[in-house]
């Protein structure tokens, strides 16, 4: 099998436009979460009034600039969804140094980018207007700016990739998946580069209105929704909406060395497994979880304690969390004295389908820069945090040459990426 490395990221976040500034803004223990703006959910009828939404303007003070990347055409066409994923895209290809790819180079470069719901909003927009306008009346734009598989087209189509065309739907696993699965396609050489990640905006009336009848986001921090995101702490009750993209740049390892890139670490394991229990909830032990991580570990060739840094799945809602703390665990035992664990869901909310991938490029910048990003709002940790290094509040400086990405999602579905430094 070939080996695959990392050699550029892109992000779009609640904490900023680019790569370095979320990252910074994650050291420095910042919320990407307020009061909405999408919409007005002031009344009553609304019981979470918060989200983490990105910032549009100019790209600085942790804004993003979405003429940069996206042509005014396309933004008239698609929904958020694509846009971000477009942005991260080619945040990804320019910092991996291939936005040249001759002919030949693109029939081996491919796109891996998936989205948990999609374009959500248009669909609510456009079903207004079916209804109060006339079928006439519904975009002629509407399918293809709303499908979830065309992220990967629109990037495909910008940056003339011809190489495998592929999107994951996998909820909120799809990121994770995503990039294992583009992984697999390089290892096995259906193509020498792969852009891959996962993208989302779901903040709407019907995102909120769903998920809150479902009894899943925060509802008690409405009037202070920076603290509202707090993975393990006793007072959490659900999770904050976040929206944005995460994309990275996969190179087969020895084309990587040869052209002198920029290597962030190796994909060395990946994870995939189901719960087969319930459509919400995960298993009360973590079996899927659990196996999902340890199935990672035995195709890097790790042992628990080669691995120092995770980042966890950790929505912040009171069950699941308790439920991944148990699994890991069980399954690092005695290793887990050396283990740092937490979660940057707490800083930009829990982006559903693009949560896999953002965090999997802040592990990639943990090994970087040496540094394990904090869980912040930890203020009370429940009794099953006892023992476990959940870097609270503050970002803590350590050795990390191997970590850990967990994402678990709805229907049972769940990842973990192995990843180490080269």
């Amino acid at each position: 099998m070939r080996r695959v490395v990392v050699t550029g990221l892109g992000l779009v976040t609640p904490l900023g436009g680019d790569v370095e500034t979320s990252w910074s803004n994650i050291l420095a223990g910042k919320s990407g979460a307020g009061r909405l703006t999408r919409f007005d959910a002031s009344g009553e009828g609304y019981v979470c009034k918060i989200a983490a939404e990105v910032k549009n303007g100019d790209g600085t003070n942790g804004t993003w600039d979405v003429n940069k990347r996206v042509d005014h055409k396309v933004q008239r066409q698609v929904d958020l969804f694509i846009q971000f994923g477009i942005d991260a895209a080619g945040q990804a290809i320019e910092d991996a140094g291939l936005t040249d790819l001759t002919e030949e180079e693109s029939f081996r470069a491919g796109v891996s980018i998936g989205s948990g719901i999609g374009g959500l909003p248009g669909i609510e927009k456009e079903s207004i207007v079916l209804h109060e306008k006339g079928p006439r009346r519904v975009s002629p734009h509407f399918v293809h700016g709303r499908l979830i598989n065309l992220v990967s087209g629109q990037v495909s189509i910008k940056y003339g990739l011809r190489g495998p065309n592929h999107a994951v739907v996998t909820a909120c696993s799809t990121g994770a998946h995503s990039i294992g699965d583009a992984a697999r396609m390089i290892a096995l050489d259906d193509a020498e580069i792969m852009l891959a990640g996962g993208a989302e905006s779901a903040i709407c009336p019907l995102g909120i209105a769903g998920f809150a009848q479902a009894r899943a986001l925060s509802t008690a921090f409405n009037d202070q929704p920076e603290r509202a995101s707090r993975p393990y702490d006793k007072d959490r009750d659900g999770f904050v909406m976040g929206e944005g993209a995460g994309v990275v740049v996969l190179e087969e390892y020895e084309r990587a060395k040869k052209r002198g890139a920029k290597i962030y670490g190796e994909i060395v394991g990946y994870g995939l497994t189901g719960d087969a229990y319930h459509v919400t909830a995960p298993h009360e032990e973590g079996q899927g979880g659990f196996r999902a991580m340890q199935n990672a570990l035995k195709k890097a060739g790790f042992s628990p304690a080669d691995i120092d840094y995770i980042n966890a799945h950790g929505t912040s809602t009171p069950l699941g969390d308790e439920i991944e703390l148990g699994a890991v665990r069980r399954l690092f035992g005695s290793a887990m004295d050396n283990v740092s664990m937490s979660s940057t869901k707490s800083a930009i909310g829990h982006l559903l389908g693009g949560a896999g991938a953002v965090e999997a490029i802040f592990c990639l910048l943990a090994m970087r820069d040496q540094v394990a990003p904090p869980t912040i709002n930890l203020e009370n940790p429940s009794e099953g945090c006892q023992g476990v290094d959940l870097v609270p509040n503050q970002a803590k400086e350590r050795k990390i040459r191997a970590v850990l990405n967990n994402s678990f999602g709805f229907g049972g579905t769940n990842a973990s990426l192995a990843m180490k430094l080269v």
